[in-house]
């Protein structure tokens, strides 16, 4: 479970008025829910019970890290992902897009574990799958109410700024909400993680908490080990204000389509690295390391260190002694290798089969494909990326 911290505990706001939501442009933004709202009624027939929100997010610092459990510092945006609700007596889920591009869809809605979820088609819709499965699942709802649902997403899809998440987190958020069981934050977070890998991304956290938990006009600074940590940052007063350019390069590059030969990839690689690196730092059969599933880059440094004694040291200085340490250790493990590793190659290592190795590291809920493993290159990402935040 996550860390019994204030902001983890709070429940999800209800707003009543766009001045709540939005600092700027309440007239641009008021005209959008009005035709969310008219357009809810065109389709069908009733003015929605309510709208969920979920914004986007952009990344200042912390790249392919929270998946290793290191800390990261994104901030969401302004640019998010609106569903128009309402509940029915049918049980049937209804979805509708604004977008003409996006095919309405409709399905079933029994309990979680009836939902289907194709991921090996790239469809809209199963992005709402994901949210409404994991939510049913979450609040053990055996009877679910049907929905009514319209949505309008001002986040550009599949250009890094994490479209695909806030859907997903409208979906959580409309399913408990309809069905009487909004918990609280924390618990959002972890049920929308929870809930995107049903499309076949075996994603970190960074995404969801930031759409979950960002405050406005702040960046959020996300601890995920030991526990899910927030600290809300607010930038300095300035004239000029602080102003954060996002630029769309209008490269499309979806997570889910590539994410057995890029993502997943990653994060397999991450997984095994973790594996040999605490083997070869002697800590493999640490209690720490044999119980954690994923085994992480950060769980291994932290374990490596466990007996150090820090009283009285910088918390900072720490974590950059620590960080440099794992770096060395890093080109130790894996320096033979610098092309990288065939599966063959790390499961001897590990003393496994190859088919055991790609148990461990659940290759069958999220299946990837590579010749050759880069362990060196992403242990010194992983590690060099954290030190980067920690300065910053």
């Amino acid at each position: 479970m996550l860390a019994p911290a204030d902001s983890t505990l709070a429940t999800v706001p209800t707003f009543n008025a766009l001045s709540d939501i939005y600092t700027s442009d309440l007239l641009k933004h008021a005209a959008r829910f009005q035709l969310l709202t008219e357009a809810f009624i065109a389709t069908y027939g009733f003015k929605p019970s309510f709208i969920v929100r979920a914004p986007g997010r952009v990344n200042i610092i912390g790249e392919h890290i929270d998946y290793c459990g290191f800390p990261v510092f994104p901030m969401a945006i302004v640019p998010d992902s609106l569903i128009a609700v309402r509940a029915t007596r049918e049980h049937r889920i209804r979805l509708a897009n604004i977008n003409p591009k996006y095919p309405s869809r409709e399905f079933s809605c029994e309990s979680g574990s009836s939902v289907t979820i194709n991921n090996t088609t790239h469809e809209w819709t199963n992005y709402f799958k994901c949210g409404y499965k994991g939510a049913i699942e979450a609040i053990d709802c055996t009877n679910p109410q049907g929905m009514e649902c319209l949505m309008d997403s001002s986040v550009p899809s599949s250009a890094g700024l994490s479209s695909s998440s806030a859907i997903v987190c409208c979906a959580v958020l409309a399913t408990m909400k309809v069905n009487g069981r909004l918990l609280p934050k924390g618990d959002v977070v972890e049920t929308a993680v929870a809930s995107e890998r049903y499309i076949g991304t075996n994603g970190g956290g960074m995404d969801q908490t930031t759409s979950i938990m960002s405050q406005s006009q702040s960046a959020v600074f996300i601890e995920f080990d030991p526990e899910l940590k927030i600290t809300p940052v607010k930038f300095p007063s300035t004239d000029p204000q602080i102003t954060f350019v996002i630029a769309n390069t209008l490269v499309v590059s979806d997570k889910a389509v590539t994410a057995p030969v890029c993502y997943n990839l990653r994060v397999v690689e991450t997984r095994i690295g973790a594996l040999i690196l605490a083997k070869h730092l002697g800590i493999a059969d640490h209690r720490a390391c044999k119980d954690a599933d994923p085994l992480t880059f950060k769980v291994v440094m932290d374990e490596y260190f466990a007996t150090q004694d820090t009283a009285g040291s910088d918390d900072v200085q720490v974590w950059i002694d620590h960080l440099d340490a794992m770096l060395h250790a890093s080109t130790e493990a894996f320096g033979a290798h610098p092309d990288g590793y065939t599966r063959e190659q790390m499961a001897a290592v590990l003393d496994m089969t190859p088919d055991a190795l790609s148990a461990a590291v659940h290759e069958d809920r999220f299946p990837v494909r590579a010749q050759q493993f880069k362990l060196l290159q992403r242990a010194q990402h992983a590690f060099s990326e954290a030190l980067r935040v920690v300065k910053f």
